[in-house]
């Protein structure tokens, strides 16, 4: 064989063999694909919580004010503490009033003389004007009294009664059981019953209502739900509802949805809504600031994405979606409420995609990865 053809074919093998060599490597190089956990996005049906700011308020509340003018005498009860409906509270001084009293009756028994002497003259001229020996005239004008006489009885009747009325309002009472508050009238002060003057305060304390509202917008978004068959709400009366308080802590006995108002506050835009609890040991107090999770009905075909795979930006919420070729695509959704450790997904997002929950920070959108343990079979809220 020529030299010069054996030096070519040589070259030509080296060449070969070094270029093999460097692809082997250039292969053997690549990175491998980055491995991520992801949930399948099944629609399952979801309890509906729906939670809201909300205050507690007294069940009854009653305010205890003068109905009588007097000096205040004595406080009957000890402030702060339970009464029971018709407890004494404040002794406002009978004596005027006693003597008015006095007065209606002495007008009484004057008129009942009065009555009694008009009775005996009727009962006289009627047989004289059968006889004639009185005119007819004379008869009627006997009867015209005796009639007169029994109005200003009745009359001085109604005043004795009340004289007597007034008398036992000189007696304050309480007009319901519960908590009696600070008295806000000392013994000594004048109290008027044109004023109204304020005595102290009753609140029945167990049950309370705890007061919320809900804005026009979401009243319309739940009806438009329940019209499109994505919410089942239950009946007012079964609407069960959840207390939380300040510190955190839940409270130990739900209470139910029992007011619900049908017109929209047209200073505040928003409808009033109202619960009741039960309240043994006063543990509420009105005044006092709660949250309510009001258990809103089911959502059928709810799709829940767990908290961690959902990225929250100025410019709204996305997920990252494992779709055809095991390729990243970024999702921007629209996200309902937060329920525990999920996001309800309303709009952005079908049944069945893949969603990527482990190893957010090592993808990007356009970049194929591998999946963990191959492709996922479990539902929402469980990570392969």
């Amino acid at each position: 064989m020529n030299f010069n053809i054996l030096v070519r074919t040589l070259s030509v093998m080296l060449l070969a063999s070094f270029f093999a060599a460097c692809d082997s490597e250039a292969v053997s190089q690549q990175p491998p694909l980055v491995e991520v956990g992801v949930i399948v996005a099944d629609p399952q049906a979801a309890e509906n919580v729906v939670e809201f700011p909300g205050r507690v308020q007294a069940v009854r509340t009653a305010e205890v004010r003068a109905r009588v003018n007097g000096i205040i005498e004595r406080r009957l009860y000890e402030e702060g503490v339970d009464v029971v409906e018709g407890q004494e509270l404040f002794q406002i001084d009978p004596r005027e009033l006693q003597a008015n009293v006095n007065a209606a009756k002495a007008a009484l028994a004057r008129a009942k003389a009065t009555v009694a002497n008009a009775e005996q003259d009727v009962t006289r001229f009627k047989g004289l004007v059968a006889e004639q020996a009185i005119s007819e005239q004379e008869f009627d004008a006997a009867v015209a009294r005796l009639r007169t006489a029994q109005a200003d009885e009745a009359q001085v009747a109604a005043q004795l009664e009340s004289a007597q009325l007034s008398l036992s309002f000189a007696t304050v009472t309480a007009p319901i059981a519960g908590r009696a508050g600070r008295a806000q009238v000392t013994e000594g002060a004048l109290v008027s019953a044109t004023a109204a003057t304020l005595l102290t305060t009753i609140e029945q304390l167990d049950p309370v209502f705890v007061n919320f509202s809900q804005s026009s917008a979401g009243l319309l978004k739940t009806r438009r739900e329940i019209a499109q068959g994505s919410l089942e709400l239950p009946e007012l009366q079964r609407i069960g509802v959840t207390l939380i308080l300040e510190d955190d802590s839940e409270y130990a006995h739900r209470g139910h949805l029992d007011f619900f108002n049908l017109s929209i506050d047209p200073a505040t835009g928003t409808v009033a809504i109202r619960a009741e609890f039960p309240n043994p040991g006063n543990v509420l107090v009105p005044g006092q600031f709660v949250r309510a999770k009001l258990d809103a009905g089911v959502r059928p075909k709810a799709l829940l994405i767990p908290q961690r795979a959902v990225q929250l930006s100025p410019q709204g919420a996305s997920l990252m979606i494992v779709g055809a070729g095991d390729i990243v695509e970024a999702r921007p959704v629209v996200l309902g409420d937060l329920s525990e450790d999920a996001w309800l997904v309303t709009e952005g997002l079908n049944g069945g995609e893949r969603v990527i929950v482990d190893g957010l920070q090592k993808v990007r959108p356009g970049q194929q990865v591998a999946v963990a343990g191959g492709d996922p079979s479990d539902s929402v809220g469980n990570s392969k």
